[in-house]
Parts: C-alpha cells; sequence; structure tokens
C-alpha cells in the first residue's frame, strides 16, 4: 500500500475512535425543557370548554397557546385489571392516567409503566391540545362492566364515556381496551361540533441511553406506518450547514385519513384506533424527563383530531375507540383488526424481519431459551446457505490462485488500466472463474443482517432474557466501565471483533495488495459500529463468524484448485454429443 493509502486508512480510523471519545465524553447538555403551560395538576383542572366554543372546534394556534383559568377539584380514580394491564383511570378529562404493565419489568424491579399521572391522560377530548383543558367528569362503574365517566356541557351536551375490556367472546387481547363515546344534545337547538382532538398519551425512553429515533410520534394511513421522533424538535442544519430549521415547540400535521394514531418508545406503545372514522390530523409535543440519576431524557406526546359531525335537538351519537396500550409484540398485533403491527417500524426489510421474528419465537417455544433460539436460528441460515458459501469458497480459492498472474498483468500494464481489465477478465474467463463468485452468499446475507438488526432492535421478547453473564439481551452486554474514562466494557463485541479478523485472516486473499490491506481494517470499523449495539445481535453475528470459520477449515481440507485453461464453449458442447 502506497503512502497516501496509508494515509487514508489510518485517518478513518482516527476519525473514528475520535467520534467515540467525543460522543462518550462530550455529550451536548440535556435540552431545556420548552416553557409551556403544563398539563393541569391532579388535584386541578380547567373549567369545561363551553358547547359553543366545542362546536365551534377552533383550535388556538399552537405557536402561542392560551392559558387557561383552573378551577379545582378533588381528583378521583378507578382501576381496572386483568392478567396483564392495570389501568389507572381518572375523572381528570375522564381519561386513562396510567398503564401499569404488571408482566414487564423496568429498571430496579418496577414494572413498566405508559403514561404518567403528571402526563396529559390518554383518551381525553379536548379543544385545543397545546393547552389542554381537562374537566372534571363524574366516575362510577358502568352498567355492563368497566368505569364510567360523565359530564354535563354548558349549553345542554354532556357526554358519557365507558371504558371496559372486550367481553371474553369478543376478546382480541388483554392489552386492548375500549372506549366508548356518547354526546348527547339535551337542548333545544342543534348541535354542530367542527372536530376535536382525542389525547395518546406519552412516551418516555425505557433507557437513558436510548436512541431518539426509538420514542416517536406514530400514526397509520392506507396500512403504512409514519411517524416522527423527539431528534425532530431539535434544530437542524440542511445542506451541510446552508440551510437552518430553529427548534420546533410542535409538531403538526394534516392527514389524509388515520386508521390510528399513538406513541411508542423502543419496546412499548399507546395506539388508539378510532372505529368508524378515521383522523385527519396528527399533533405532538416534546418534553423532558428527569431521572433518578439526574439526568434528563427527552419524551413525547400526542394527539389526533378526528372530524366534526351534527346533531340535533334531542338526539344522541356514540363513537367507539380502540386503545391497544402494551408491549409491541408482532405476533398479537398483526391479529388486530387496523394494521396494529406496522408499529414495528421494520423498514424496507419487512418480510426478512417478520419470517425471523417468528422463527425465532417459534424455537424459543420448542427450547426455552431466546439466546440458544438465536444460536440454533444463526446454524439454521447458516446450514441452508452452506452449499452455497462452499461454491463462493472454491471460486474464491481459485481468484487467490490466479492472484500471482494477475498480478504479472497489473505490472505489465501499469501504464494502461485499460489494456490491463481486458486482460485479467480475458485471464479470468480461460479458467473459467467468476470474480464476483465468492461475493453471492455476502450479498445474500446482507438483507438477514440488516432485517435481524431492525428485528432485534424492536423484539419486546428479548427484555431480560439472560445468556450467561448477559442479563438483557436487548442490551449492551455491559460488564464494567474503565476508569477515569467511563467507557463500557463490551464481551460479546469484542468476540464478534476477534472472530472477524480471524475470519478475515483465514480468507482466501484476491484483489491486489491495496485492496487486501483496506480490508484488514474492515472488523475495526464494524467494531466500532456495533459496539453499543444490542448483545442479540453480537451473539448473532459471532455465531455465524465461528460456523463461517468452521466451514472455511473444511474447506481448506480439499485439494488445492489446479488452474487450468477452461475449454471454449463451442468445444464444451461438441463433447457432450454421442
Amino acid at each position: 500500500m502506497d503512502r497516501q493509502a496509508w494515509i487514508a486508512v489510518t485517518l478513518c480510523v482516527l476519525g473514528l475512535i475520535g467520534w467515540q471519545v467525543y460522543m462518550t465524553t462530550h455529550a451536548p447538555p440535556p435540552r431545556p425543557a420548552i416553557v409551556m403551560p403544563s398539563p393541569t395538576p391532579p388535584n386541578q383542572a380547567s373549567p369545561s370548554p363551553s358547547a359553543s366554543a366545542l362546536a365551534s372546534g377552533s383550535a388556538l394556534p399552537a405557536s402561542s397557546p392560551a392559558p387557561q383559568p383552573a378551577a379545582a377539584y378533588v381528583e378521583k380514580t378507578e382501576t381496572l385489571r386483568n392478567a396483564d394491564v392495570e389501568l389507572r383511570l381518572t375523572n381528570r378529562g375522564g381519561a386513562i392516567s396510567e398503564a401499569r404493565l404488571v408482566n414487564h419489568a423496568a429498571e430496579k424491579g418496577q414494572k413498566v409503566v405508559l403514561n404518567a399521572a403528571d402526563r396529559t391522560p390518554i383518551g381525553a377530548l379536548i379543544e385545543n391540545p397545546a393547552a389542554p383543558a381537562l374537566p372534571e367528569f363524574a366516575i362510577s362503574p358502568a352498567t355492563e362492566g368497566g368505569v364510567q365517566f360523565s359530564q354535563s356541557g354548558a349549553a345542554g351536551v354532556s357526554v358519557v364515556k365507558r371504558f371496559a375490556f372486550a367481553p371474553s367472546a369478543e376478546k382480541k387481547d388483554n392489552f386492548v381496551v375500549e372506549m366508548n363515546v356518547e354526546f348527547r344534545n339535551e337542548s333545544q337547538s342543534p348541535y354542530k361540533n367542527s372536530g376535536y382532538f382525542v389525547t395518546l398519551g406519552s412516551a418516555q425512553p425505557i433507557h437513558p441511553n436510548d436512541l431518539p429515533s426509538y420514542t416517536r410520534l406514530v400514526w397509520c394511513v392506507d396500512g403504512k406506518a409514519k411517524g416522527t421522533d423527539v431528534g425532530w424538535f431539535a434544530e437542524q442544519n440542511k445542506f451541510f450547514g446552508m440551510q437552518k430549521r430553529p427548534a420546533q415547540e410542535f409538531f403538526q400535521e394534516k392527514i389524509g385519513g388515520a386508521e390510528w394514531g399513538g406513541v411508542s418508545n423502543q419496546f412499548f406503545t399507546t395506539l388508539i384506533s378510532p372505529l368508524g372514522a378515521k383522523a385527519v390530523e396528527i399533533w405532538g409535543k416534546r418534553f423532558d424527563v428527569k431521572r433518578s440519576d439526574d439526568r434528563s431524557v427527552a419524551g413525547i406526546e400526542g394527539a389526533m383530531a378526528m372530524p366534526g359531525f351534527e346533531l340535533p335537538a334531542g338526539q344522541s351519537t356514540s363513537l367507539k375507540f380502540q386503545i391497544y396500550a402494551g408491549p409491541k409484540l408482532y405476533g398479537r398485533l398483526a391479529k388486530l383488526d387496523h394494521d396494529e403491527a406496522e408499529v414495528m417500524n421494520f423498514g424496507i426489510w419487512k418480510l426478512v424481519s417478520q419470517a425471523l421474528l417468528n422463527f425465532m419465537n417459534l424455537l424459543h417455544g420448542f427450547l426455552g431459551n431466546y439466546a440458544v433460539a438465536i444460536v440454533v436460528l444463526t446454524a439454521i441460515v447458516k446450514a441452508v446457505l452452506w452449499p452455497l458459501q462452499n461454491k463462493a469458497n472454491k471460486s474464491m480459492r481459485r481468484m487467490s490462485a490466479l492472484s500471482p498472474k494477475m498480478q504479472e498483468l497489473r505490472e505489465k500494464y501499469k501504464d494502461d488500466p485499460t489494456r490491463m481489465n481486458q486482460e485479467v477478465m480475458k485471464l479470468y474467463k480461460e479458467h473459467g472463474v467468476n470474480p464476483v463468485g465468492g461475493c453471492l452468499p455476502m450479498m445474500i446475507q446482507i438483507p438477514i443482517f440488516f432485517g435481524l438488526f431492525s428485528m432485534l432492535g424492536q423484539a419486546v421478547e428479548l427484555r431480560n432474557a439472560p445468556f450467561l453473564w448477559v442479563h438483557d439481551l436487548s442490551q449492551p452486554d455491559t460488564v464494567a466501565h474503565i476508569p477515569g474514562l467511563g467507557w463500557p466494557i463490551n464481551i460479546l463485541p469484542l468476540l464478534m471483533g476477534a472472530t472477524n479478523v480471524w475470519l478475515m485472516r483465514m480468507t482466501p486473499k484476491t484483489g491486489d495488495t491495496t485492496q487486501q490491506k483496506v480490508m484488514m481494517f474492515m472488523p475495526l470499523i464494524f467494531l466500532f459500529f456495533c459496539y453499543n449495539f444490542a448483545a442479540a445481535l453480537a451473539l448473532y453475528y459471532t455465531t455465524q463468524n465461528l460456523f463461517t470459520i468452521l466451514q472455511l477449515y473444511q474447506n481448506r481440507k480439499q485439494p488445492l484448485p489446479v488452474l487450468e485453461k477452461a475449454a471454449p464453449a463451442g468445444k464444451r458442447s461438441r463433447k457432450r454429443k454421442p
């Protein structure tokens, strides 16, 4: 390798190391919380908007929300529970204050809680999400089970809301609760509502080091999920800094009829699906959460706008919503009726991710351990690709045997690159060598790797799944930190890097000397990119490397390829005739 190539490679490696050091020791301070009217505290709420105001549906400008007067009342709560979820319902807006997932542990042994008591509750009907008015509802047990809320408006329009789990005969999932809303026009004049918002609750990161892309506002239009994450609200530079966009307080977008809207973090989500209508607008706001370790993380809360309706005097109308508040279990979400499984956000590798996730869960059902299931999954994938990899290894060995002749051609025609390429291709053809034959298995493994990467990044099944020293396969397997620097020591990525180097040294050498030396740095670069990813991904890649090394040892026992010129196509065809 010449001097310039060495300088380029060295600068790339130093750049990666410097970036890792910078991100670890000079992380930017948390963004200050946006000064906004806070959600109504539990012991007080704004009075109910008048019927005329609710009918007008005119939301205040999102950029300058007007504070609303508060009237104090005592918060009252009721609880709905089943084997999987416990819902805390509040008279503050007649909605769900918290959803506690009784079978999912958070940090320090606590239970995972969706939404929070100090945020806007899930399923409240409001006029302006930027300054939500949460009136007091009367609360009582519903006649057919569940919890009922009622509130009378000043213009003779009352609202009755019922929350209940679906009857056993219709039960779709334990994490699904039905919200029925009934508007009753008890006045002598028609009632017109031109639109209102349904609050979606809030989502926060599960772990302090979660990527911003995990905490999202999501919605689904025509069976395709869309969304934006907490990183969208920060100041952004576009086109290499030539265009700057200031930090945003709110996200607001008109949508062409959404099947559902919700908020989501890496592993859990709250989705609201209106039945019989579709949402016409989505709204979101970023907020900061102070953790017990004095670190701040960014959360997101949202609301979706519903179309208005008209109600004659003395008449009533009912609207129904389905709320899913639970883990992002693909197998359970896929059984729901409104494409809720699209919240998984698998991207372009959707089909591969779904197949691998279903197969991994199938193996876990037999083996009882997700780490063992990943190893067996890797072995099966490797067995399927084994014949193709054997053919590729044979092609690479033939290419390696041709290296001396190729080097002679490069030296002979070093001043004529066009002629050199022509002679090299002629050499390949004479000896029946396919120069891309060794790349085909790698090309097939690319969608498998990225599909698995996308799947493992959201597979809630892997949360708290142990393996030897690993306590949680969904997180890096950090065993300690380097004193003074605070860098984590992750064992599986280091093993992955070591097997990459081992594999690189065993692979037959092809290409020129410069290409070979540049490829030597690939394990180091790959290690930097994957160092803080889920331990399950490092386990998969390390296992795959070990199986590939085993296959290379088996291939090396075969006789060395003999370089013989391939017979012309015409002669080969004549030989086949009797």
